[in-house]
């Protein structure tokens, strides 16, 4: 019987090791056909003010769409506030369906177990005012676009200017109606970047960390002046009118997709413009005819053509304004507004970055850290396949992911 036992035990051990080899095989399995987060799914919901008054001091009533990632825990104290870039829109994270070709700009960082994870944080996002793609369905804005009450038509050009300062209202006056008093972080990209340090500056008590990613504290003369040649090609337009197009057959599309494609070239550092868009000296047309353009030009046009159709011209017009009118405190004290910064800060510049570049990154953190002691600075560095300038601060992200993440953490 002794010999049987044995047989019997080694048997059921056999069986017992082959259960295991299959689940552990199955789990593996799993594991390898699931992606390393889990995808996020989301919608865009509204804000209404029927009565907001700009910086410039004109009342009127504005909606603007947002969106939120993650849960918003018992005492409101997790929250993360998204500010999004010049041309983008609150769409920060996820998709609105499982079939969207992309998901949103920073979903490299922010979703389950990603730097800025959503299983901790409550991550919401906002369009602002006078959102450059207002023909997005996606998107919910008031500007130049939208219908003036008191006229019935769209407003045009007597939407009054608005300021990095406006936006930041209308995102705290959301806030305030979800009833979060407090942020435990703002973060931004770009123009982002000014609407965060914006609000760390305004608000230094209700502002616990802020992470301004390829921007700066103010706008100096040279850089407003050069916004001003994406401004030039609208106003040249001839079916611009004056802003007065809406409605009309003619429209001032010509003027927004060549601003678009000089928006996209700023933006863009050489090594990276170049490796995307053919070499001239393969254009045999154009060196022999002066009337025949260079195939990277009609490339970028025609790339800028195709984005353009989601946008209005005037309201890029009044995003080159209030980004060309950007200081800390919109006065011309802005060290002072930065100084007032409470917040743990995190100055992440692109390496290549010529449009909003390291030195201007480097003299706001050298002036927030003259009376804060908790500021870092740390670059996006160049790809070693080539940098994409400013874009690094989107396209990259992913490489700044562990100094955001012990940023929130710590």
């Amino acid at each position: 019987m002794q010999p049987t036992f044995h047989l019997l035990m080694k048997t059921k051990q056999a069986a017992r090791s082959r259960r295991l080899l299959g689940a552990a095989l199955m789990l593996v399995t799993c594991m390898l056909a699931q992606p390393l987060h889990a995808e996020l799914l989301v919608h865009k919901q509204r804000f209404d003010m029927p009565k907001f008054t700009t910086q410039s001091g004109v009342t009127l009533p504005v909606s603007v769409g947002w969106e939120a990632y993650g849960t918003l825990n018992h005492d409101k104290s997790n929250v993360v506030l998204v500010t999004h870039y010049f041309s983008g829109t609150s769409h920060a994270a996820g998709k609105y369906a499982a079939t969207d070709a992309q998901a949103g700009y920073w979903d490299a960082i922010i979703g389950p177990g990603k730097a800025i994870d959503t299983n901790k944080y409550f991550v919401i996002s906002s369009d602002t005012l006078v959102n450059l793609n207002v023909k997005d369905p996606q998107v919910i804005t008031t500007g130049p676009a939208s219908i003036n009450p008191k006229t019935g038509k769209p407003y045009g050009l007597d939407f009054p200017v608005v300021t990095i300062t406006d936006f930041v209202e209308v995102q705290k006056a959301l806030l305030d109606s979800l009833g979060i008093q407090k942020l435990h972080a703002v973060i931004g990209p770009s123009m982002g970047s000014f609407q965060a340090l914006e609000w760390a500056s305004r608000y230094p008590d209700k502002v616990e960390r802020v992470a301004a990613v390829i921007g700066t504290g103010y706008m100096d003369a040279w850089t407003a002046v050069r916004l001003e040649r994406w401004a030039y090609p609208i106003k040249a337009d001839p079916n611009w009118q004056q802003g007065n197009y809406y409605n009309k057959p003619q429209q001032p599309k010509t003027g927004l997709a060549v601003a678009l494609a000089y928006v996209t070239q700023d933006a863009l550092h050489p090594s990276g413009f170049n490796q995307k868009y053919p070499d001239l000296t393969l254009d045999i047309g154009a060196h022999r005819d002066i009337r025949q353009s260079f195939t990277a030009w009609d490339q970028l046009l025609a790339a800028a053509t195709t984005r353009s159709q989601l946008m209005d011209a005037n309201s890029l017009l009044y995003l080159v304004r209030a980004s060309q009118l950007w200081r800390a405190g919109m006065d011309e004290h802005w060290q002072a507004s930065l100084r007032r910064i409470r917040a743990k800060t995190l100055i992440l510049p692109a390496a290549g970055d010529g449009l909003l570049t390291p030195a201007m990154a480097a003299q706001t953190a050298a002036v927030i850290q003259a009376s804060n002691p908790q500021v870092t600075q740390q670059s996006i560095a160049q790809p070693a396949a080539g940098s994409m300038g400013h874009l690094d601060g989107l396209l990259h992200i992913q490489d700044a992911a562990p100094a955001i993440q012990a940023w929130l953490e710590h």
